[in-house]
């Protein structure tokens, strides 16, 4: 395939429009969501700059119309900011959109989304098939995780389409991260600089202090709080396992709210992101969580989970020797990515895994409001 030059008449949208395409509609939502940081947004067809690390400054002529997501952190902050699903995610099935079966009136459908990574490698060639006006997504990722990209290929990129704009929040064990960390709300804040957004940011930031609160009210005291073991599992019927230390990446953030204690912690097993290692049921046992959490199975309904990896582990002869295999306190652990509404969804249902909680610990229709421009409170 041959890339777009001037020649073919698809001028750089450096030289067009410079990120973005036509304005987002800054009166959206007028009268619905509190504006009162507009103020600090640029007018329609003013230029603005928003800054992160590791990508610097980014200057945008206009808010863009078209983006691409690496991951469905970044997606789901898009959809919390009322924008349309981005073009793509490097594996657009670990973008699990089932968690807004809970938000009324937030409906996506991920069937038309481009997954960028082919067994490990990006052919550059996509993103010129994708065209998005801005790529969300950390440059350093896609150099040091997938074969396929080098530098020159993200800059003939940013000068032909649009620019990068990313940092990989999820973990904090690559060892090429060498720049700023942010929070899951800072990344949120930043991206809603980039869409002109503030407003809608601004209503999701009330309401996850707002749930903070509530969680602090439901966590135990410190010698009270239960140790777990994160994993991620291969398949219903497992037989080892790929271990996560927990740390303070954003697909860890649910579990550091509740502040349980890691299990994997004081042990001499190393986190999977250090050497893609694996540990067996024997190693689990001289371990002995109190509640093991399974990633890699979020497909699964707690029903479903239950019939057949929970059921397998309680016929295994080690596993069915597990207290949390003995106790039932063996649940899904939650995907790599969540963004904001995500994070609200998986964090309530952690809380019932690890503390019984019984109620609702976010108001849904709220979130929906928020995202579908209807009210900020």
């Amino acid at each position: 395939m041959e890339r777009f030059t001037e020649a073919d008449g698809a001028l750089s949208r450096r030289e067009c429009v410079a990120y973005g395409g036509a304005a987002a509609s800054a009166g959206l939502l007028a009268g619905c969501i509190d504006d009162s940081s507009s103020g600090d947004e640029p007018a329609d067809g003013e230029s603005y700059t928003v800054t992160m690390e590791p990508v610097g400054d980014v200057s945008f002529d206009s808010v863009p119309e078209t983006w691409a997501a690496n991951n469905g952190s970044w997606a789901d902050m898009g959809i919390a900011l009322g924008q349309d699903l981005p073009t793509s995610a490097w594996l657009v099935n670990r973008y699990h959109t089932q968690y807004y079966d809970e938000i009324p009136g937030v409906d996506v459908d991920t069937s038309d989304m481009i997954t960028l990574s082919n067994d490990g490698s990006i052919d550059p060639e996509v993103f010129y098939e994708m065209n998005a006006d801005v790529h969300v997504m950390d440059p350093n990722f896609l150099k040091n995780r997938f074969d396929g990209v080098e530098q020159s290929d993200i800059d003939e990129i940013e000068r032909r389409l649009g620019p990068f704009f990313g940092n990989s929040i999820f973990s904090r064990g690559y060892d090429w991260h060498d720049y700023e960390y942010l929070s899951l709300y800072e990344a949120f804040g930043k991206l809603a600089e980039v869409f002109q957004e503030t407003a809608r940011y601004d209503a999701f930031e009330r309401l996850h202090e707002e749930f903070q609160s509530k969680l602090a009210e439901i966590v135990p005291p410190e010698g009270e709080r239960p140790n777990v073991a994160i994993f991620w599992a291969y398949g219903e019927e497992p037989e080892s396992f790929s271990p996560y230390l927990i740390d303070e990446g954003t697909s860890f953030k649910q579990w550091n709210d509740l502040q349980v204690t890691d299990a994997l912690a004081e042990t001499g097993v190393k986190d999977f992101h250090s050497d893609r290692g694996e540990i067996d049921y024997e190693t689990l046992h001289e371990i002995d969580p109190e509640i093991i959490l399974l990633r890699g199975l979020e497909d699964k309904t707690a029903a479903e989970f239950e019939e057949t990896v929970l059921a397998y582990m309680r016929d295994h002869t080690v596993a069915k020797e597990l207290t949390a295999v003995e106790n039932g306190d063996v649940y899904r652990g939650g995907p790599l990515y969540q963004g904001p509404i995500t994070n609200l969804v998986l964090t309530e249902r952690a809380a019932q895994q690890v503390y019984d909680v019984d109620e609702e610990l976010f108001d849904r229709e709220r979130v929906s409001d928020i995202v579908n421009g209807d009210r900020a409170e």
